[in-house]
């Protein structure tokens, strides 16, 4: 105690210990498939456009802009977990209204012969995340991602799976903030509506 104050004297550069519940979980987001959906027929998103974007890419016509302010109420960290690396900063982050995010920066490619079916972005991302709660959202996520992580993350994580074809909808919003307040019940989230 120091004094009569009642405060704690901690030593000069002590920092308290955060805990895993304290922690805002973090959301590992694709591109492809979930933002950019790949299907003729999606609900969720304009028809193909044809005018010619940066890079040449006509499928960011396929980007729905509400999905940013959506995925930024379900309060997570988002971090891009993509191919596209930090040209999603530059390119799908504007259009969609999100502010520039961390890149998950892929290593070269691993040497490391892992089990058959075992996504090579899963090991980084458990990795990333440490023992933080975790969502990942892509649309070429497996059992064997799901097994996998099960046994190598030892905090709270969900490996949902988006139709490439649909991209997310009004039903994957649904699931990723019911799973949010039932497994990370101490962190407060919104509905992503």
């Amino acid at each position: 105690m120091n004094g009569t104050d009642g405060v704690i004297a901690l030593p000069r550069g002590y920092r308290a210990a955060v805990t895993s519940s304290m922690e805002r979980p973090i959301l590992f987001l694709d591109v492809d498939g979930p933002l950019i959906p790949f299907g003729p027929s999606s609900s969720q998103t304009p028809a193909l456009s044809t005018e010619v974007f940066p890079g040449g890419n006509p499928l960011l016509g396929r980007l729905n802009p509400a999905l940013g302010p959506r995925l930024m109420a379900l309060g997570c960290d988002l971090v891009w977990a993509t191919t596209w690396m930090n040209d999603a900063n530059d390119a799908i982050a504007p259009r969609i209204g999100l502010p520039r995010l961390p890149v998950v920066e892929w290593p070269e490619a691993s040497t490391e012969d892992g089990p058959r079916g075992l996504h090579w972005k899963t090991r980084h991302l458990v990795e990333w995340a440490g023992h933080r709660p975790f969502v990942w959202v892509d649309d070429e996520i497996s059992a064997m991602d799901r097994l996998w992580v099960a046994a190598q993350h030892d905090g709270p994580s969900l490996l949902h799976r988006v139709d490439p074809d649909e991209g997310l909808t009004d039903g994957d919003f649904s699931e990723l903030a019911c799973w949010l307040r039932t497994a990370v019940p101490n962190w407060a989230v919104g509905t992503g509506d």
